[in-house]
């Protein structure tokens, strides 16, 4: 009865989190989409809680109150602007989690498997399936915990890298250890040997040995790629925390974890190929953290930046007919996304076309301009992607670039030693008038100076995005 209402609870949750990942897809139906994700994630725990094997029902209970309301602090406090990190440090327990798990249950196999028959027979739960596995399923549950450890202890070290570098704790610049790639070729190597050493014997010490492989191949992977390709390193971290609970899901023997590791695996290595197509990476290379730094020296830039106040910038938004703004991670920053939205309703108020370009990989984590924007309640059938919006800037009067840099940067077409070279990027600087807000004159996330800025119908507006906006407010008729 129970394993009967555990079954049913696994797939009414399975589809909750079917409809919850398809909703995602949509700025209208995301909000729903995050409550069926929440249902989803609640019948499973409480099916999982009632089903067979169940125990520590005190333990249990306590550490999932624990865990709730840890993650309801931090819900309730992080910034917009550290959503990015936040979510690199949940992918890390989630791979810390499948290391755990995986040692575990090989514990547990070594202790079964020491059983006579008859004691065999009368265990119950994880035990009782372990116990019932022929010689062939437990060499099959071998690779299966082999791989979920090593798939967990690469996202774990990887994810930790990237949070370090996505809150600024670690250099965000491409680093590889003397002999680069050939170290990760060696751990590999040495972790394929350590496989076949674990096939045969199961004992611990390979497991072991290829864990301290796989959590030196993820820091060094990450530390591997450059600033300006973080937020696809969001998504494939994403991917690997997905495959590494699917390959646990099967040591487990639960349906569910499989299904769940699928959906996220699969669509974060969905989204991780978008966003390469989109940057004009390749894939292969992104897995293997092989780009990152510029092939050459970079093109120098000539003239100078030229200031712009709020009156000027006032007086070119009034008289322009057709705006695209272009939001960047400054505007999650300085907190401005309320006042581009005021902005925006006083130029429509006007009558004027105003439209937001978004490129695929702006801020700091797939879609983070959109949710930004979705935040102030900007309606959701202006914001463009790039491929719509990019053969408009040249009937554009005015184009305001709010806290961008490396996406707006014309070097990724016309300069061929640039980190960043081929990269479609939105090709502001098309339009009649561009302004940039911006803080200073320093480069953006990547450390590449932009030629936009210097270009002759570019004026910069210096200062904090929001004060600057808020300046400029009482000046838009």
């Amino acid at each position: 009865m129970e394993f009967g209402f555990t079954t049913a609870a696994y797939v009414v949750a399975a589809v909750l989190f079917i409809l919850s990942l398809g909703g995602l897809s949509g700025q209208e139906s995301a909000k729903r989409a995050v409550w069926y994700g929440i249902a989803g994630m609640a019948l499973a725990v409480a099916a999982t809680l009632v089903g067979p094997g169940a125990g520590y029902w005190f333990l249990s209970l306590l550490l999932i109150a624990g865990g709730g309301a840890i993650g309801y602090q931090l819900a309730t406090k992080v910034q917009m602007t550290q959503m990015p990190e936040l979510v690199a440090a949940m992918h890390s327990l989630v791979g810390l989690a499948a290391v755990f798990v995986g040692l575990i249950a090989h514990i547990e196999l070594g202790r079964v498997m020491a059983m006579g028959e008859a004691e065999r027979n009368a265990l119950e739960g994880f035990a009782g399936l372990l116990a019932h596995k022929s010689g062939v399923e437990v060499s099959i549950l071998r690779v299966e915990l082999f791989l979920g450890i090593f798939i967990g202890a690469v996202t774990f070290t990887g994810s930790v890298v990237a949070y370090g570098k996505l809150a600024g704790k670690v250099d965000s610049a491409a680093t590889k250890l003397p002999g680069g790639h050939m170290l990760n070729a060696g751990a590999l190597a040495l972790s394929v040997i350590c496989l076949v050493w674990y096939f045969n014997t199961g004992g611990f010490f390979p497991l072991f040995l290829m864990t301290l492989a796989a959590l030196f191949i993820g820091y060094h992977l990450i530390m591997g790629i450059g600033g300006a390709d973080m937020p696809v390193v969001v998504s494939m971290l994403n991917s690997y925390s997905g495959w590494a609970a699917a390959a646990i899901g099967f040591s487990l023997g639960n349906d569910l974890l499989i299904v769940v590791g699928a959906l996220v695996g699969s669509s974060g290595a969905i989204l991780s190929y978008i966003m390469c197509k989109a940057m004009n990476r390749s894939f292969v290379s992104v897995i293997l953290g092989g780009f990152g730094g510029a092939a050459g020296p970079q093109m120098a830039v000539e003239g100078e930046q030229v200031a712009i106040d709020a009156d000027g910038v006032a007086t070119a938004l009034n008289e322009a007919d057709s705006v695209i703004i272009i939001p960047g991670y400054g505007m999650a920053v300085a907190q401005a996304q309320s006042a581009v939205a005021e902005l925006v309703r006083k130029l429509r108020a006007q009558g004027k076309t105003v439209r937001f370009a978004i490129h695929p990989v702006a801020g700091r984590l797939p879609g983070h301009m959109n949710v930004l924007l979705a935040e102030a309640k900007v309606p959701y059938d202006i914001v463009m992607e790039m491929d719509e919006i990019n053969e408009d800037f040249p009937d554009t009067d005015v184009a305001i670039v709010i806290g961008s840099n490396d996406i707006v940067n014309p070097a990724a077409q016309d300069d061929p030693n640039s980190p960043i070279a081929g990269m479609p990027v939105l090709e502001c600087w098309k339009a009649k008038q561009v302004f940039v807000s911006k803080r200073g004159q320093g480069t953006g996330y990547s450390g590449i100076e932009n030629p936009l800025f210097f270009k002759d119908n570019t004026r910069m507006f210096y200062g904090d995005a929001k004060a600057s906006l808020d300046s400029l407010l009482p000046k838009i008729d």
